[in-house]
């Protein structure tokens, strides 16, 4: 499957503003909103030559992303993962869940689902599985 540069600049980008406004990165989709996204999507081949917090921090000012109380990198009790890392567990399983589906709404979709709850609890090794096992605990619905 060729690689999306542009989904994985979008998805490293909901994580670092989950942890920077300390919201999960469902609540951080959720009020960014599919206009936000598909915008940022369409000119993340230009956005990605600004500093990635400053285009954060921006789209937190635009959206009006308040602080939350959501800390899964405190938690974490082994190696945290970077906001690049998690930016990849999620544009694969996108790409490869999204068949024929439009970007925008599957990403939407999998930010939403049990599936990103368990990705973004660092203290299981649930990121580090391949993405293979990622896609089969989509189709099956629950971890394998």
């Amino acid at each position: 499957m060729a690689k999306d540069h542009d989904l994985f600049f979008v998805c490293s980008l909901i994580e670092l503003i989950s942890r920077t406004q300390k919201r999960k990165c469902s609540e951080v989709v959720q009020e960014l909103g599919a206009e936000c996204l598909r915008r940022v999507y369409r000119y993340a081949d230009v956005l990605h030559c600004e500093p990635i917090a400053k285009i954060a921090d921006e789209l937190i000012e635009e959206a009006q992303i308040l602080p939350g109380e959501y800390d899964n990198i405190s938690r974490c009790r082994f190696l945290i993962p970077t906001y690049w890392d998690i930016g990849e567990v999620y544009a694969r399983l996108i790409q490869d869940v999204c068949g024929e589906k439009d970007k925008i709404e599957t990403l939407m979709e999998v930010y939403a689902s049990w599936l990103s709850d368990d990705i973004q609890n660092f203290n299981s090794d649930l990121y580090f599985q391949p993405r293979d096992y990622l896609r089969e605990c989509w189709r099956e619905q629950r971890i394998l």
